[in-house]
């Protein structure tokens, strides 16, 4: 892989005595102005990719000249969800395209120029050749995966299988026979997972899914949402969430967490807004009831033939141990019922 210049004033400059101005051999651009100053940058990024990045195996197959190889599809597949994760992308263009015909075969040489951006948007430019032959008008495109490919494979040091470490390229790329048996072993095994799931066969059938892509697929990971929903208390929750961001989960996967603790904490505040609301509509009802017992029971006070309030409250208090204000309203009634009793004995 060349890493070259973008296009400067001094690209090209012709010295009279050593010939033509030689580019650096990496280019780097900085962030622009107004960038984060705690934002990574290209590098810290690329290398946050790096430990994220998922081995690929050599699990497809050209039957025609009868090699293994990596397609660009698992390739892109693994690299996915850590780039996605640590906000790494990749805008390419078209440096050079060369194009020949080879009998009815059409030759392309293509050299992309693929700028890798960081979070802080800081790049890095690198020149990446292709090649690709077709019979009909696909080569510029077989070209084009061929160099993002290995684009992707030499800047993000992509792991492989253990197994396949041999490159499709050599004149000997099959693998021993107990290997290849063990490959059909373990791919018939996916398969079978994929039907007792009834899942759809997986476009790319690299080693791994990407850390966050496809999360029913793997069976061993930790449900964070399900864990979430069973959470008892805030306590729970935190160290939930906190699990979560440790093994690298996303921004709006970690807004989903909070927003199933909003939920929980919403419904739980629920029932005891309703307690206190009728708590506080009930509150003036018990005072005019213990208003009415007061007036109930001086007024058969005074039809038992005591009409001295002070007399009265005495009289209860004595009984009781509190005064009528601050006596219940059974107390109060009760109190009613025996001076009303005592006047029907007295009139009798």
């Amino acid at each position: 892989m060349n890493v070259t210049t973008l296009p400067t004033a001094l690209t090209g400059h012709l010295d009279p005595v050593t010939g033509p101005a030689r580019t650096p051999d990496v280019v780097y651009v900085p962030a622009p102005d107004g960038a984060p100053a705690d934002a990574p940058r290209v590098f810290a990024a690329i290398n946050a990719v790096m430990r994220d990045a998922m081995p690929v195996g050599k699990d497809r197959r050209n039957e025609q000249q009868n090699y293994a190889f990596r397609g660009i599809d698992d390739v892109m597949s693994a690299m996915a969800g850590p780039m996605r994760a640590h906000g790494v992308f990749i805008l390419p263009t078209i440096a050079d395209h060369q194009t020949q015909r080879d009998g009815k075969m059409t030759r392309t040489l293509i050299t992309m120029r693929y700028r890798v951006y960081g979070p802080a948007g800081d790049c890095l430019v690198a020149d990446v050749p292709g090649e690709a032959f077709d019979y009909a008008d696909k080569s510029t495109n077989k070209a084009q995966s061929a160099a993002l490919k290995y684009l992707l494979f030499t800047l993000f040091m992509l792991p492989v299988d253990g197994r396949s470490i041999d490159d499709g390229d050599r004149h000997h790329p099959e693998p021993p026979a107990e290997h290849r048996a063990e490959q059909a072993q373990r791919q018939q095994r996916q398969q079978n997972q994929r039907q007792q799931r009834g899942q759809q066969p997986r476009r790319g059938n690299r080693a791994e899914p990407g850390p966050w892509e496809q999360p029913a697929q793997r069976q061993q990971r930790r449900d964070y949402l399900a864990e979430a929903q069973r959470a008892d208390n805030e306590h729970q929750f935190a160290k939930i969430r906190a699990a979560a961001a440790e093994n690298g989960a996303p921004a709006d996967y970690l807004a989903r967490l909070d927003a199933v603790a909003a939920q929980k904490r919403a419904a739980a505040q629920q029932p005891q807004q309703q307690a206190q609301g009728a708590q506080q509509r009930g509150a003036p009802q018990q005072a005019e009831e213990h208003v009415a017992a007061v007036g109930e029971m001086f007024d058969a006070a005074r039809t038992a033939g005591v009409t001295d309030r002070a007399e009265v409250e005495q009289l209860f208090t004595s009984r009781h141990g509190v005064k009528p204000a601050e006596a219940t309203v059974a107390q109060l009634r009760e109190m009613r019922d025996d001076l009303l009793d005592a006047a029907k004995e007295a009139t009798a």
